[in-house]
């Protein structure tokens, strides 16, 4: 991506968090990691994104850390793409960018998929940014505080 710039030097951890998933594909293999997508040949079916570009986002994501490459669990000569911890706690991030998708990007009554809980089917309710108390926030009851002297 000539000219873009790089944030690994932002005091800002949006910026940061950007620089490594704020791409469309990074996000979406992320995506299907959660929901048990393991394989090169899966992720390219079920993103249907050329293999070139596939392999350098996973590449990308390994390197972050937010994916391992691993043997396969069946014993195969393939190898599996597994979420780690810190890719797992993308899932805040996922689960969010799924409710602004369902409240801005679909019809009333349009059909969309929904995230349920696996052991009951039941929906999950709506993430909801709190105090270490419990009271619920929205953006103007917060404010970031910078870093001084950037």
């Amino acid at each position: 991506m000539a000219g873009r710039k790089n944030n690994r030097a932002e005091p800002c951890p949006v910026a940061r968090g950007v620089d490594v998933v704020g791409e469309r594909w990074a996000l979406l293999i992320v995506r299907d990691a959660f929901d048990g997508v393991r394989r090169f040949g899966d992720f390219q079916r079920s993103l249907g994104m050329a293999r070139n570009i596939l392999a350098d986002r996973l590449r990308m994501l390994v390197e972050a850390g937010i994916l391992a490459s691993q043997p396969a669990s069946d014993g195969s000569a393939y190898q599996e793409y597994v979420l780690t911890a810190k890719g797992e706690d993308l899932f805040q991030v996922i689960v969010a960018l799924r409710r602004w998708g369902e409240r801005h990007l679909f019809a009333p009554g349009e059909a969309h998929s929904v995230l349920v809980r696996r052991d009951t089917g039941r929906a999950v309710a709506d993430l909801a940014l709190r105090t270490a108390d419990g009271e619920e926030l929205s953006a103007a009851d917060t404010a970031v505080k910078k870093v001084e002297g950037l």
